[in-house]
This record gives structure tokens, sequence and C-alpha cells, in this order.
């Protein structure tokens, strides 16, 4: 029976709770609503459906599932039962497999199958299976690390089976137990014969070089490895002695080249290895790292204080970029040299710099002005009024939402992108901050699964009190490749940048997961919200002058001080305790501003510690008197209105700080900004300006309602289940369905379609195809199906003798039509 048909006859006898628990598993089978079972079982046993539930499953449930997959075959009706994979999973039990077979099932991954024909009749309590079609597309041609037969090498590999015969007379004729062969095949079946036991191997084994045996443990976890010249090392005849683990290996047939730079270790040779088994470290318990510890007020102090440093950088960060926005390269993203600029200005280091940059722009902070081409600040940013917990949690939630990796800045181009950027000179050839290249779809699926390794991972460590769990990536790695085996690779690569990005924002601390961090990985922000005001220290409103023309900060300043600070003074050095020097350039900056030499000393005076020094005093009396007997501005465009309400209200409007605004008549401004962008801030506000550039960049508008500001980041975390109401209505139609026979349809059809396509190239069978030409006709013809790829199948016509290529979509039916005779 058909794979999919017998799917959907299982499917349609499950309870309405076991297909609730399919779908909340599996939410892309009802994502559309599917019409019937049989489209349901196709939809369950597509590829790109199947990949997605293996990403799922942890190491024990995939090697059960492997070994199901090499232990079965459909085509033949051989199944299997937990009792046989028992036998080739050492360290298995019933009561473990059972289980995890159970919930295979529950997955639609597996289904139940008839005993294969000859099973004892004792063994008619005992549930047999079959997997799902697509499984060995999705999981590659090595199941369990175990490479292919020495069949399929024969039948696959051309160089292989031209000199397999050779091989197998000249290891009769060295002595070995191995019957000579007359044909590729046969030869291949009497090296199979040959290794197909522990005790044959070792036997082999026991005349091998030195660290040959070593050599073979490498292959444990996968068949292939890399050799030099593999081909024509094989190729050469070598003697017993004197030769290296890898040629006596290539010359007995042990390891097999597949090109000029790598081998495989065929399935029989690694099995027998395993000692028969396929699955030779079965355990149903993850790893459990060796881990150290560091005392809890090490980790909340070094969080609060990330925290607060974290807040103060974004704050002078959005500074610089006000005073000069960040130019973009052609090809996108800040370059290094507008990076070191940056890096310059806050006092960072340039990767970190990098990463502080990303998170803004992350968070929107920063945003692409399209127009010149450079990263500035958007107007009236609500993050800067906002207190310093809500900041906090603003940057946190665009963290975990952003697919962004900001960690990845620096590092050398992979794929198309490296090949491309080659051709411009290495510095083109690593990825720039801001750019195209950081981008990870799988980002924030990967960020909340790490917070949740961590989490798990300090749970279980039970550490003693006043002490937490020092948990690194190698920790987390190898969680993880426990939990889930598929999605490895998409960890390793970004592990350790998101561990890094965790301790910037303080949700790790001295190597530990804070309260913080175990607060947002169970979607708590409202408790973390609380922990934070309650540890992190608050913000320093004063500074100490002193007599050299500096000011030191004596801890975190608030934003408004350290805004204004900035104007008037350079920052040096880095941390809470900053210097800020005055300079008679620093203060004619705050004069440029619009600040007077009373509104600075007034200011001063608020906010130090101590008495004005003299020195400094003088010194913003001396370039205030100096200042401003020139007046210079900057006008690219007008604003003209009849209202001269208007005028005044927009003067007012804090939103239009960013355009210079400035009134040179009782119904005309000057504006500092472009007439697009004067044009967009005003539309923004909700007013309707008209551009006229016949004129001499003069922007008209009309009093119109206003519009919101910017919107705070908000994170929720991906939906792993569809909702409720969804269910409901997809259980109503596939219930409206059942007992219904009906010829299968749409999608289901296409998928059996394939199945039958693919059933007849491993069998060598013939198929009869009702297939439509361009005109509309409908023709039957029976051809052998030779390959299926691309949306084209390559068929062989018998009755021609030619063979051709039909697409699928002109392809309305497919049945079997009985054994290819020769």
């Amino acid at each position: 029976m058909s794979l999919i048909r017998a799917l959907s006859k299982e499917l349609e006898a499950r309870s309405d709770d076991s297909l609730r628990a399919l779908f909340a598993a599996r939410p892309d089978l009802i994502s559309p609503m599917a019409p019937d079972f049989a489209a349901l079982a196709a939809r369950a046993s597509a590829r790109v459906s199947v990949q997605r539930a293996l990403e799922r499953l942890n190491k024990p449930e995939m090697q059960v599932l492997e070994t199901l997959h090499l232990c079965t075959n459909a085509d033949t009706g051989h199944s299997i039962s937990a009792a046989g994979l028992k036998k080739v999973i050492a360290g298995s039990t019933l009561s473990a497999l059972d289980p995890i077979l159970a919930k295979l099932q529950e997955l639609a991954l597996i289904h139940r199958a008839d005993p294969p024909a000859g099973t004892p009749t004792t063994s008619s309590r005992q549930r047999f299976y079959l997997p799902v079609g697509s499984l060995k597309d999705v999981i590659g041609i090595y199941p369990a690390g175990l490479g292919r037969s020495y069949t399929e090498l024969v039948r696959l590999q051309p160089a292989f089976a031209q000199r397999v015969v050779q091989l197998v007379a000249e290891l009769h004729q060295s002595g070995a137990g191995i019957h000579p062969a007359s044909t590729p095949m046969d030869a291949a079946l009497a090296l199979q014969r040959w290794t197909s036991t522990p005790e044959g191997l070792r036997s082999i084994l026991a005349t091998a070089p030195e660290r040959t045996v070593g050599l073979l443990d490498k292959f444990g976890s996968w068949a292939m490895g890399a050799v030099p010249q593999a081909q024509r090392r094989a190729s050469v005849t070598h003697e017993s002695h004197d030769v290296g683990p890898i040629d006596w290996l290539l010359a007995r047939g042990l390891l097999v080249p597949l090109d000029a730079g790598h081998v495989e270790l065929p399935h029989s040779v690694g099995l027998a290895l395993r000692g028969g088994a396929i699955v030779d470290d079965f355990t149903l318990s993850p790893p459990v790292p060796e881990l150290g510890h560091t005392s809890a007020a090490l980790r909340r102090n070094a969080a609060m204080g990330a925290i607060a440093e974290i807040l103060r950088l974004t704050g002078e960060l959005l500074f610089a970029v006000r005073e000069q926005p960040l130019a973009t390269l052609r090809s996108g993203g800040v370059g290094v040299r507008e990076l070191r600029r940056l890096a310059e200005s806050i006092r960072l280091g340039v990767h970190e710099t990098a990463v502080l940059l990303e998170l803004c722009a992350m968070a929107g902070l920063l945003r692409l002005d399209v127009d010149s081409s450079t990263w500035v600040q958007p107007p009236s940013l609500e993050w800067l009024n906002l207190p310093r917990q809500e900041q906090w949690l603003w940057l946190v939630n665009a963290w975990l939402a952003s697919e962004r990796a900001p960690s990845l800045v620096g590092q050398p181009l992979t794929g198309p992108a490296s090949s491309a950027a080659s051709h411009q000179g290495a510095a083109g050839t690593t990825i720039n901050a801001l750019s195209a290249e950081a981008q990870r779809p799988d980002a924030p699926v990967v960020r909340r699964r790490v917070l949740e390794i961590l989490h798990e991972l300090t749970a279980e460590a039970a550490a003693p009190d006043g002490k937490a769990p020092v948990l690194d990536a190698r920790a987390v790695l190898q969680r993880a490749e426990w939990a889930q085996p598929r999605m490895s690779r998409r960890f390793s690569s970004l592990v350790r940048g998101i561990l890094e990005e965790a301790t910037l924002l303080g949700l790790m601390g001295s190597g530990a997961l804070t309260q913080l961090g175990a607060a947002i990985a169970d979607a708590q922000p409202e408790q973390a919200m609380t922990i934070l005001g309650e540890h992190l220290p608050a913000a320093v409103n004063h500074i100490l002058l002193q007599a050299d023309l500096t000011a030191v900060a004596p801890g975190y300043l608030a934003p408004e001080l350290s805004e204004t600070l900035l104007l008037m003074a350079d920052a040096e050095g880095q941390g809470p305790a900053s210097i800020y020097r005055f300079s008679a350039a620093t203060i004619r900056r705050a004069l440029d501003a619009g600040q007077d030499a009373e509104s600075l000393l007034a200011f001063l005076r608020e906010h130090s510690a101590t008495d004005v020094p003299q020195p400094l005093a003088y010194l913003v009396q001396d370039t205030a008197s100096r200042h401003g007997r020139l007046r210079i501005g900057t006008s690219a465009s007008f604003i003209q209105s009849d209202d001269e309400t208007a005028i005044t209200d927009l003067l007012r409007e804090a939103r239009t700080s960013a355009l210079s605004l400035v009134r040179i008549a009782p119904t005309v401004l000057t504006s500092s900004a472009s007439p697009r962008e004067t044009a967009r801030v005003l539309r923004e506000l909700g007013l309707s300006p008209a551009v006229q550039e016949a004129e001499p960049a003069v922007v008209r508008f009309k009093r119109t309602t206003a519009v919101p500001g910017s919107a705070r980041p908000v994170y929720t975390a991906p939906r792993t289940a569809p909702p409720d109401d969804d269910v409901d209505a997809q259980l109503s139609v596939l219930r409206q369905h059942r007992g219904v026979r009906s010829e299968a349809a749409g999608e289901a059809s296409t998928q059996l379609g394939l199945e039958t396509l693919q059933t007849a190239i491993r069998l060598k069978q013939a198929v009869t195809l009702n297939v439509v030409d361009s005109l509309g006709n409908a023709n039957t013809e029976t051809v052998v199906p030779v390959s299926v790829s691309g949306g084209r199948v390559r068929v062989f016509d018998p009755a021609k003798d030619t063979e051709r290529v039909l697409s699928i979509h002109r392809i309305i039916d497919v049945e079997p039509a009985g054994e290819l005779r020769s």
C-alpha cells in the first residue's frame, strides 16, 4: 500500500485529542487548512514539513528514527518493531523505546504497518512501524553516521566499480577469507560478507599497521573523511608492510575513494566497528557538563554594571550620531573607517562599537536616511526620556526579536557573498556593521533556545547557596547538540555571539545566567523590570568641577545631564567615573547649539557638588564674549504659509527640531533639511505640504491633524502552536470527510503521483502516465521513470527506445504498470 494512503488511514482513525497534539507539534500541517485526511497525510509526508519536525527531536529520538529508517524497506513491506530495534541499539530497552516510538507516531513521522512476511505468530502482539516516504531524503545519505553499502557504492562510484573485481582477486590471492568474483556487484557482495561481523573485522585488522584502529575511530560519528589524492592512492597495489594506515585500508577496500580528496567508510565496516549495533551510545539522559561557580553577588554586580554601562554608551553613541551622521558604503552598511571614527568618539573598541551600533539599529534608535545615505537618530525619540529600566527592556525586546546577528560583524564572509567580495580585494571580505550579510532569519529562534538552555542548565546545576553556575559556549553547545541535533550547526555559528550580547545586556553576569536572564527566559518581563528597579544603582545627578578645567562624574550620569555635559565638554576615559574636559572649542560648540554664557554657568552651578572654579567661569565668559559677532546659517529649503499661527506652531513643535527652523518673516521659515526631508517631517506631523520644485526649494502646507510618535518594540515569543479556533475549524473540516472514500485530488494527488514515480525508479518498474500536451489533449503512455528532480521526470520509452523529459505539472495520473521486462 502507498505510504501516504496508509498514513491517511491512520490519521483518520485518530481521536480529536491526538490530532490536536499533532497540530500543536506541527502547526505547518494546517496552514493553510487541509481539505481532507489525504491532503493532511501528503503534507505530513512532504520533505519540508518532515525536516521542520526533525529539528525539534532530541538525540535519542533521532537515533531511534534513523535506526528504524535503516532497518525498514517500504518497497518490500519490511517493517520493524521495538523488539527488533532493541537488537541494534546498544543499551536500549523496550521501556525506553516504546515511548519514543509512540511520540514519533504521534508526530506522524512513522505509522503502524503489517509485520514482515514470515514473522512468527508469537510476535502478533508487537507493533510494527514504517517511516514516512520522504524521511530518506531528509536524513541524508549517512543515517546514524553510517556509510553506504558496497553494492550502492559500486552502483554510484564508477571508479570503484572498475577496480573492485581486481581488488577482491588480490585479497583472495593474499590469503584473505574472501571468494573471488567476476562482476562488480558480486565483488561488492563478497566484500560485504567479508566485513559483516565484528569478529571478522577484528581478524582483518590484526595485521594492520599501527594507528589503523585509531584512524578508524575517527569515522565513529560520520562516514566520510578527507584524504589527499584518495583515488590515486587506492589504485596503487601496496605491500602488507611499510605502508601507512590509510594506504593499507584503501588497498583492502575498507575505505572507498569518492573523489580526489575524500573517502567513505562502507556500511558493513562501520557497523562491525560498532560491534554490530547501529547505535552504540544510546542514552535518555542529556550530558551533564562540568561547571564552575561564581558568587551570586559577583554575578549581580557584573550584570548591573553591564546594564548601566550599555545605557550610558547608547546615550553617547546617539549623541555622536546626532553630531555627525554615519555615512554608508555603496554596497551597504557602515565602513571600517567610519566605524573607527565612531569608536574613538565614544572611547570604545571597534568590535564593541559595531555590536552597540547594531543594537541601536535593531531597537529603532537609529534609522537609515535614504536621501542622504546616512544613519541618523529619528526625531522625537521616546527612548531618551524613559526611565532606565524601560530603556533596558526596550533594548532587550529589540534584541530578542531581531533577525540580525551583531557579533558577526568583522567576521569573514562565507558563501556567494565571499566569492563576490574576493574580486574587490581583501577589504571587502569581512562583514560590515549594518550590512545585509549580518542578517540571520533564524536568530530569534536560536536566541530564545539559548536562553532556555542556560535556564535549564542553571536549574539542574543546583549550586550551593550564594553561588551560581558558570556557563560557557561549550556547555550550551553540548546541551543543544543533544536536545536538537538537527540544529547544531545553526547553534555553533551563533551561540558565542549570543552569549557575548547577553552579557552586554546583563542577562548574564560573571559567566552565569542572572535573575534578569531567567525572567526573560521565562517570558516574564515585568518580573525582570522589578528586579532591575531593586538593584540598578540610581543615576547620578551631579558632577565634581575641578580647577584644571575638568569635571568628574562620580557614577553613571542621568541622560539629560550627560547629554548637556557632552555638548560643552569632551569625555575622556571609560566606565562610570568619566572625566569631561572643557576647552574653548567645546564651549564654542555649546554656544553654536544655542546656549549662552549665563545658561552654561547656571547649568554648572545647578549640577556641580562644588563651586564653579574661577578658571572655568573665565573660560565660559571669555569664549562667549567673542562668539557670534558674525552669524552664518545654512538653508536648504523654505517653508511658506499664509497662516502665521501655523508658522508659530511649527517653531514650537519639538518634532521639527531636526529641521533647524529659523523664522525670517512672519510667514516664512528656513530649514536646513532638503525639501523632500522637510516635507516628510511635516507629513509625519499630519500636515499636507506641497513641494514646488520650480521655485527655489519652497515647501507649502495646510494644517491638518497630527500623527502619533514612535512606538516601543514589544517582543512576543514565536507561537509554537496554532490558535484553538484554527484547530477547531480544521477538525470540523476533517470530520466532515470521515468515512468518505473519494479519489485523491489536489496536493494529495501530486504527492501520491510523486510517490509512485519514486517507487518505480527504485524498483525499475514501468508506469502508466496520463499526460496533457500543450494543446490540452490527454495521452496515455507506458514508460519507465529514470529520475525525478526540479519539477521534471526523465523517462525511458520502451516502445520508441528513447529517453525524454516530462514536466510533472502535465502529468495528471500515475499508475504502476508492472515489472520491467528485459
